[in-house]
């Protein structure tokens, strides 16, 4: 029994692990593959852009200060850092650097759409597993986990209002949008909440804030309870019946 509990530790840390490396190898060869087929920027490097226009910064720069005050958000959010906040950047960047490298630029508009629909696509899976992992998200993603645990509302309504929302700010700045922009947009979250779904409790070590959900839906029914509930009607006194 004494070999039994650091074995199974062992096999657990290693599956997080896994599952981290693998989910942001795979989201920045999504993102390789939205950039290649040239159909749009994703909502925040739409703002990001924008901004970099009305600052001077690099795209570069802009996107690390952006980060950096999402991170500041994550205080009032409760949101603690990892592993993976740190792994996100490192991971990621060079996993995106790598996949341009290899990937050829599409040759018809066809090919072009069906690697931004598989961008999109392979990014919510990547999303799902590397945030399974329990080993801390990204700045933008903890962005979404925390609303969704202080909110209470749903994976698929945080992630989309908050791609709509930087999506929009963007476009005012001057960012480039195009038709994967709203792809994206529009279909990151319920992505993400389908394949949240889909994936074995096993293989999820984070539940994306559904304890919060699960907190606050609780807390919604006890409410409408004690206003739904009844004040008990007094008993009226009967009176004798009359006998002839």
């Amino acid at each position: 029994m004494e070999l039994r509990q650091p074995r199974r530790t062992a096999a657990r840390a290693a599956l997080r692990t896994a599952l981290l490396l693998t989910g942001l190898l795979a989201y920045g060869f999504s993102m390789a593959l939205m950039v290649r087929a040239g159909l749009g920027l994703n909502p925040w490097d739409v703002f990001h852009q924008g901004l970099s226009r009305h600052t001077g910064w690099s795209l570069g720069t802009t996107t690390a200060v952006v980060g950096l005050v999402v991170l500041l958000v994550w205080v009032p959010l409760r949101i603690r850092p990892g592993i993976g906040t740190v792994a996100n950047v490192v991971v990621i960047a060079i996993a995106v650097d790598l996949s341009l490298a290899f990937l050829p630029a599409p040759s018809a508009l066809p090919v072009a759409a069906a690697m931004l629909i598989g961008g999109v696509v392979l990014n919510a899976i990547a999303t799902v597993f590397y945030i399974g992992a329990g080993l801390g998200p990204g700045p933008r993603d903890g962005l979404m986990t925390g609303l969704v645990a202080r909110t209470g509302r749903s994976v698929r309504g945080v992630r989309t209002a908050i791609e709509l929302g930087v999506f929009t700010i963007g476009a005012l700045l001057g960012g480039s949008v195009g038709v994967g922009t709203v792809l994206y947009a529009l279909g990151i979250g319920p992505l993400v909440q389908l394949f949240l779904r889909l994936t074995p409790a096993a293989l999820l070590f984070d539940d994306f804030g559904a304890d919060g959900v699960r907190r606050a839906r609780e807390s919604r029914n006890r409410m409408t309870t004690m206003v739904e509930c009844p004040k008990p009607i007094p008993n009226k006194p009967t009176s004798p019946t009359p006998t002839c």
